[in-house]
């Protein structure tokens, strides 16, 4: 039902929302049970951290072009399409598949978990209009947070009770669902036309031109650190943390990340360019993690590495039109954002886990502090070559 005034329909936004929630739990529903995996599969070792991660491998190759692709498919089949593949792979994890046979279906959700990401937003921006655009797509942005939240406070009461397997089942019937009602839902929704397929030999050549301009390049280099710090910190942190209050912090954490990048992140871009709040964030980020150093499990450092991760986030989006202000740069620089984030999530627990079984807890510790402060530093890096390009261009 469109409402009225601004014609923007509100009931289809949160719906396709629903599909972000879905496939956020693509990553989610292993992060959230990380430590019951070895009980699933006790002889993998450190390779159970691809377990979390290989679901972004896709990602890492084709994110860039992932747009055109859909443009050319469509962006109600993909949306459908993917969410349908997304089912069938969680259907099939919970048969409790061998260990590599599984893997196998992670990446295959990997295509899933692209189709709706790169879909869904754009549907949500047709179906929104005016000012409330912008709200629609503030609301997109909280779909991996509030997921993350619903699995740490529905779904491991639901593991308690049946299992892990039982996780994935749930999530295979939430994600058919979704696909019917879309399906059935999306068909009035005017969609722009479809493109021609991309080329697949032009691929290396529009990976290097986005990626030599500083512009382009920030948004995403900066993502890189907080991807591979995010999903990773709330998949192996949890067992370093009090059992009694461990449920509640960490599904507080998304949410507090989610409450600070629309309150005190939103009041900050009026103020200070995307980039500097985005440092900002990671210097927090880098304190609260020697905080937890010094005090290992301490609930309120946690908060405060979820307050930093809170301004990354936001932040990060606002500075792709603030960095590139000609709509086919910012299309880049958002399909660059999306390979960067899957390599950051295919990449961090994967790590992480390695660094616990070399060093433990402080050196885990000491190693997402580094890799913040970094993302702060490359930021930096790129501020320096903007001013060499700009100082050259007079």
């Amino acid at each position: 039902m469109q409402q009225q005034g601004r014609g923007t329909n509100w009931v289809m936004v949160l719906l396709i929302w629903a599909a972000g929630l879905g496939a956020a739990a693509q990553y989610g529903k292993i992060a959230v049970t990380f430590d019951r995996l070895p009980q699933l599969y006790p002889n993998v070792g450190a390779a159970i951290g691809w377990a979390v991660s290989s679901v972004g491998v896709l990602g890492i190759v084709f994110g860039v072009v992932a747009g055109l692709f859909v443009s050319a498919f469509g962006y109600r089949r993909t949306l459908v399409c993917a969410l349908l593949l997304g089912s069938l792979m969680s259907a099939l994890q919970a048969l409790h598949l061998p260990f590599g046979l599984f893997l196998l279906t992670r990446m295959v959700e990997g295509i899933s978990h692209l189709g709706v990401v790169v879909a869904a937003p754009t549907l949500m921006a047709i179906l929104a209009h005016g000012p409330a655009r912008g709200l629609a797509l503030t609301i997109w942005s909280t779909f991996f947070g509030v997921a993350f939240a619903i699995l740490s406070w529905a779904g491991l009461p639901l593991v308690d009770a049946y299992g892990v397997l039982a996780l994935f089942g749930v999530h295979a019937a939430i994600m058919a669902v979704l696909a019917v009602v879309l399906h059935l839902a999306l068909r009035d929704v005017p969609v722009p036309p479809r493109t021609r397929y991309p080329d697949l030999s032009a691929l290396p050549a529009l990976h290097l031109n986005i990626y030599r301009s500083p512009y382009k390049t920030a948004p995403a280099a900066g993502w890189l650190f907080y991807t591979c710090c995010f999903v990773a910190v709330l998949t192996v942190l949890p067992p370093f943390i009090d059992e009694s209050i461990r449920l509640h912090v960490m599904g507080a954490m998304p949410l507090v990340s989610i409450a600070v990048s629309m309150t005190i992140g939103a009041l900050l871009l009026r103020r200070i360019p995307g980039v500097a709040v985005v440092q900002m964030g990671f210097l927090i980020g880098a304190a609260a993690m020697l905080w937890l150093w010094a005090m290992p499990g301490y609930w309120l450092a946690c908060m405060a590495l979820a307050a930093g991760f809170g301004l990354v986030q936001g932040a990060s989006f606002a500075a792709v039109p603030q960095l590139n202000d000609i709509a086919a740069a910012q299309s880049e620089a958002n399909g660059a954002m999306a390979q960067a984030g899957n390599l950051g999530n295919a990449i961090g627990t994967p790590l992480f886990v390695a660094v616990i079984a070399f060093g433990g807890y402080g050196a885990l510790m000491l190693t997402v502090a580094l890799l913040l402060f970094c993302g702060a530093v490359v930021h930096q890096s790129l501020a320096s070559q903007r001013r060499r390009w700009a100082a050259d261009s007079f």
